[in-house]
């Protein structure tokens, strides 16, 4: 491509940051680095070159009451990001999951007739919750981007332009850790017992969670003497992180980066999890693993009125079994959470990572380019053709 192109990109979670990043670097490569990127963007997509307008932290809310209080700081930063864009007049606006925030903006972009392409990367999950709005998606985004290759049909009756591109999981490099590395940075040996807990990207999620894992991890330890945590996160909430497990009785690992994160992995016999993309790594990893959810009741009980499927798992989803334990909301306790650990180290962790292995394949583990190469094509072909 040998006009120079500036690209708008908009992710408002750790998920969409790691996406992010991989397009950015698929761009570069493909345009030989003529390529400008501005946005909103997280901490991996900020060491690929983005200067984010502001820190995704203030987008990053889960659950539907949980929202209610953030959205004044929402409603600012939404007219802060249009006043930008306008400024800035990209060749393409590529909005990258966070649904809820980015169709407001491709709304209010449409709305002011600002003529450039709009791309959502990461389809809304219309299969999970409601179909119909297929149809009302297509009046706001001229393109989806589509990680499963099952989610193009719930869009073509509307005649959505889409292209399924891949899960970025099978490009990321979470079956490719290190656990010497680890074990040597950490002084860790063989002998101790890793394990992997992740409770969440989001503050709520943490707070939710990690006091539910502090005692999961206290049973564990007088199961597993020699138990290490390592708990993997993000610098947007890697301070709670460490103040809410400085006290708990093990030794607790908090890291860093992508790189370290699958270091663990590597170095870890089992994992527990906040439910999300997470799962999918830790699979390609082969790591067995449970995964949580806790959210307030009142949002606990909408979700369940409006979810459209028996799993929120995407291997379980999409194998239409339940390979990965899944035990949200009354069923996150620490009894029943140890229990499934416990029976994943004796009897079933095999066979999960064995299902879980074939899952993998469908979302395109094989394939000859890497889904942010097919995205990064794709981008350059909508702007081509405006």
């Amino acid at each position: 491509m040998s006009k120079f192109l500036k690209v708008y990109l908009i992710a408002g979670e750790p998920s969409g940051d790691l996406l992010g990043s991989r397009l950015m670097k698929a761009l570069k490569r493909q345009t030989q680095n003529n390529v400008e990127f501005y946005g909103i963007g997280g901490e991996t997509m900020q060491a690929e070159g983005l200067k984010s307008l502001f820190d995704i932290s203030d987008l990053s809310v889960m659950g539907f009451w949980e929202v209610v209080p953030s959205i004044p700081r929402i409603l600012k930063r939404m007219k802060q990001t249009l006043k930008h864009i306008e400024k800035i007049q990209p060749d393409i606006v590529v909005t990258i999951d966070s649904w809820s925030f980015s169709i407001k903006i491709h709304q209010k972009l449409k709305k002011r007739r600002i003529s450039i392409p709009h791309v959502h990367y990461v389809a809304p999950q219309v299969w999970a919750w409601k179909a119909k709005r297929a149809k009302e998606i297509k009046k706001w985004v001229d393109h989806l981007m589509m990680l499963f290759p099952f989610e193009k049909k719930y869009f073509d009756p509307y005649d959505m332009s889409s292209t399924y591109v891949g899960h970025p999981v099978i490009e990321g490099g979470a079956d490719k850790g290190n656990k010497f590395l680890f074990y040597e940075k950490y002084n860790l040996s063989q002998e101790d017992f890793v394990m992997t807990v992740l409770p969440g990207s989001r503050k709520n999620e943490v707070q939710w969670l990690l006091p539910i894992f502090e005692q999961v991890v206290a049973v564990m330890k007088n199961k597993h003497p020699r138990l290490v945590v390592v708990i993997p996160t993000v610098q947007t909430v890697a301070k709670k992180v460490r103040e809410m497990t400085a006290d708990w009785p093990v030794k607790v690992i908090v890291s860093l980066g992508e790189k370290e994160r699958y270091d663990a992995f590597a170095a870890s016999y089992i994992a527990l999890a906040a439910s999300g993309t997470v799962s999918l790594e830790l699979s390609m990893a082969g790591v067995p693993h449970v995964i949580t959810y806790h959210v307030t009741p009142l949002s606990a009980w909408l979700v369940r009125r409006l979810l459209k499927i028996k799993y929120v798992n995407l291997i379980n989803i999409l194998a239409n079994e339940e390979i990965i334990p899944e035990l949200l909301q009354e069923r996150c306790n620490p009894n029943q959470i140890v229990c499934k650990l416990e029976e994943l180290i004796n009897v079933s962790g095999k066979s999960q990572m064995e299902k879980a292995q074939r899952v993998l394949s469908k979302l395109g583990k094989n394939g000859s380019l890497l889904p942010s190469e097919k995205a990064g094509f794709c981008i350059q072909e909508l702007v081509n053709k405006k």
